[in-house]
């Protein structure tokens, strides 16, 4: 378990951690030359039960904010450090504005130097923090007071033993989550990377995944947990970490390791902000996460003014992508950098860039705001429609099995990786039917249409392979029906006069014997048939799917199609891609019909034309 210990410059943070652990946290030459914290310090005091104690001294001067910043992720208990002859100081201020911004679980004043003032200034100090900060008096949960001197020992026993009773409440049962804030090279054992765990263990021989290089995994060769070796680190430690094969990887403060390799990094995303100063409709800002740093512009989504203290909704669009989960808490600071704006919990991460103000959902966003657990949020995210299963364990960091609970809990299907409840099935599968149904009375001379036409039409922006399972359904239970790939209503149906069932005995021979394609003009001079008679049957037939018009007027028998799409299937299942001079050699056609007939597959959707060949769109359209 960490602590992070704040307060002004020179009110003794640096001694008490001393008194507590016997280490000196001014680990810098130029922090011992000036005499106080640039950079963050860490010292660890070893437990009775066995477990550590790790302290972070984080720097009391404004310069070193963002170093400072950097110790308070990951943490639940801070120590806020007075000394008792200065009184309440500007970084006094800053720094617990800061840590309530956080919500640490509990916040412990330490009155250091008490061996300098009398027991009445201490008594008066305390009322006096009392009174400008009410937050710290509502909950004796909340905080705990201890006045010490690391000169006389006065208090420290009593207060190292109160840090021992703390419980620790971190996610070790989630995946591993690590923010790294230092790297350096150790001659004999390669790189080094230290920061905080933030959920999750790891044990000798696990492979991580670097924030910037998902691809490859890395080796964890040696750990120091809480500064001793050990075989394994979890949640609420400090962890140094030797990585196997990271030479050749660049790694900065600020980056990441988790357990696996599905993260999601996000440049746009939707914050409930807890503002302490008056906020504007629209301003740029800097934005504070674990290590990280980076700017981007605040756009507030209800109204063009948000006042100090009241809870508001708001978007940031970032400079630098950032890798953020439901709930991750942050700080904003001013464009300048000069004044803290804000305390911000994570609603969204890749939020929609359009329509988001819109009623429907913002009454979302403010029931994400007030869910209290995985189960509340995903069944919101479900309401939203389809989701993909990575994204939304990435979000609320689920582990397999505690995916699998919250499947059975709320009851949704899952297709690959697409999640969706009941609702947005009988949704997408009425548009479809609703599009096949148009379909035939817009085209009345056609059997039907194809699957991957029929996603365009109906769900142009949902997953296709989702869209094809959904269609599949919708065939087993009889609601569509196919014929030779084509899909159509199950009472879609054109059937031949008696006198046309008779033509079509003296002309399907015709097309069987040549196994070519065949104008109407000629059939109709063959057979004595008036040419625009002979049009109108041969439309019909190809309306029944006896025949295929690849042109206007030249017809192909529909059995010869499929015979040659299977040859066009195979071709391309071993080779990639099909071109016309290789159909053309295949079938022993001239240029002319060759042209036509992959270009009737192209627009029928069986292919679709890539430069100066031909892929696969749909191969379902022609199977029997």
């Amino acid at each position: 378990m960490i602590i992070v210990s704040a307060g002004h410059v020179d009110h003794g943070k640096t001694a008490l951690i001393h008194a507590l652990t016997g280490t000196d946290t001014t680990h810098l030459p130029e922090e011992k030359k000036r005499g106080m914290t640039i950079d963050l310090g860490y010292a660890y005091l070893p437990l009775a039960n066995g477990n550590v104690l790790g302290f972070i001294d984080v720097p009391g001067h404004e310069r070193f904010l963002s170093n400072m910043l950097a110790g308070l992720g990951g943490v639940d208990y801070a120590m806020l450090v007075i000394a008792a002859d200065e009184g309440i100081k500007p970084q006094t201020d800053e720094h617990l504005i800061l840590l309530k911004l956080l919500d640490f679980k509990q916040i412990i004043l330490v009155i250091t130097k008490a061996d300098k003032v009398t027991e009445a200034q201490v008594v008066q100090l305390q009322q006096t923090l009392f009174q400008r900060y009410p937050f710290l008096a509502q909950s004796s949960d909340k905080s705990a007071v201890f006045v010490t001197s690391t000169l006389s020992g006065q208090g420290i026993t009593e207060l190292r033993d109160y840090l021992a009773t703390l419980v620790d409440s971190q996610q070790s049962e989630q995946p591993f989550r690590y923010a790294i804030d230092r790297v350096f090279h150790i001659k004999g054992a390669g790189k080094v990377v230290t920061g905080t765990a933030f959920a999750g263990q790891v044990v000798l021989d696990d492979t991580l995944f670097l924030s910037t290089n998902l691809k490859q995994a890395l080796r964890v060769k040696n750990i120091h947990a809480q500064n001793q070796a050990a075989q394994q680190g979890q949640a609420g430690q400090r962890l140094a970490i030797n990585l196997g094969a990271a030479e050749q990887h660049k790694i900065e403060r600020g980056d990441w390791l988790f357990s696996h390799h599905q993260a999601y990094s996000s440049d746009r995303i939707t914050l409930l902000l807890d503002p302490i100063q008056t906020l504007k409709a629209s301003q740029p800002i800097h934005l504070y996460h674990a290590a990280a740093h980076t700017v981007g512009k605040l756009t507030l989504l209800q109204q063009n003014v948000a006042a100090s203290g009241e809870k508001v909704l708001a978007e940031v669009v970032l400079q630098e992508p950032l890798f953020l989960l439901f709930g991750d808490k942050l700080i904003l600071r001013s464009g300048d950098n000069k004044q803290t704006l804000a305390g911000a919990k994570v609603l969204e991460i890749n939020s929609p860039a359009r329509y988001k103000r819109s009623e429907m959902r913002l009454a979302y966003l403010w029931q994400l705001a007030n869910s209290q657990n995985s189960q509340q949020r995903l069944a919101l995210y479900l309401q939203q429609g389809c989701v993909d299963k990575s994204a939304v364990c990435w979000l609320e960091q689920l582990t397999d099995p505690q995916f699998s609970q919250l499947q059975q809990q709320l009851d949704f299907e899952r297709v690959r990786q697409y999640l969706f409840d009941q609702d947005y099935r009988q949704q997408q599968q009425q548009r479809l039917l609703q599009a096949v149904q148009l379909y035939h009375q817009q085209h009345t001379d056609q059997l039907g249409i194809s699957k991957a036409r029929l996603q365009r039409m109906a769900c142009l922006k949902q997953p296709i392979e989702l869209i094809y399972h959904l269609i599949e359904a919708l065939l087993d239970a009889g609601l569509l029906a196919q014929t030779r790939g084509w899909i159509h209503l199950p009472d879609h149906k054109i059937e031949f006069t008696s006198d046309e069932q008779q033509l079509w005995q003296q002309v399907k021979p015709i097309f069987s014997a040549d196994k070519q394609a065949l104008w109407v003009r000629d059939l109709g001079k063959m057979l004595a048939v008036d040419e625009q008679q002979m049009r109108n049957f041969l439309y019909k037939a190809g309306k029944l799917g006896y025949l295929t018009a690849i042109i206007k007027d030249r017809f192909f028998l529909s059995e010869t199609v499929v015979a040659y799409a299977s040859q066009i299937k195979q071709h391309i299942q071993q080779h990639g891609a099909i071109s016309v001079n290789e159909l053309r050699d295949q079938l022993q056609f001239g240029r002319k019909m060759t042209v036509q007939l992959i270009e009737y597959f192209d627009k029928c959707g069986f292919l679709r034309r890539k430069g100066d060949v031909h892929l696969l769109r749909d191969g379902d359209i022609f199977e029997a």
